[in-house]
């Protein structure tokens, strides 16, 4: 999977994470049965930017931690002659803010905080969603299973 990073704060790297979030990629898309012919961009940016585009594009006047724009919401593009082809999924805005808030309030390190928003976001992109409690079960059970061998929960020198 091909991952174009994109940093729109200041401070903080996400070179230091294009590994981790390359290793995320292939375990999420090999948990879900895809193949490795997708791409995305991730995009890091602060509670204000991100408040921003929940206003403009969802009507949500407020922060999130981690936005999705999926260039496809129906799951056909995601049949086998698209797969072969290579496909964008889309973008993963993170928001750094989030980041490091979620993290000290969950006792984890922003490594670990970071990657689960990616892997969150991905499969987002991928078609997943936590919008009924059947759904979030199969979605969060995909997370814990791609990171928690990874980056342990309570890892916090992660």
């Amino acid at each position: 999977m091909n991952i174009t990073l994109s940093n729109r704060v200041k401070g903080t790297s996400l070179a230091a994470y294009k590994k981790d979030f390359a290793y995320l990629a292939q375990k999420t898309l090999k948990t879900t049965g895809r193949p490795d012919a997708y791409e995305c961009s991730v995009i890091l940016v602060n509670d204000e930017k991100i408040h921003k585009i929940n206003r403009e594009y969802r009507g949500i006047d407020r922060p999130t931690d981690v936005i999705t724009f999926a260039l496809f919401d129906d799951p056909d593009p995601f049949d086998t002659e698209v797969e072969e082809l290579g496909m964008e999924l889309g973008d993963i805005f993170i928001n750094r803010d989030a980041v490091i808030r979620q993290s000290e309030e969950y006792g984890h390190s922003f490594r670990r905080e970071i990657c689960f928003l990616f892997v969150h976001g991905l499969l987002h992109l991928l078609g997943y969603d936590h919008m009924t409690p059947e759904d979030e079960k199969k979605m969060f059970a995909i997370q814990h299973e791609v990171l928690d061998s990874y980056i342990p929960f309570d890892d916090e020198n992660a």
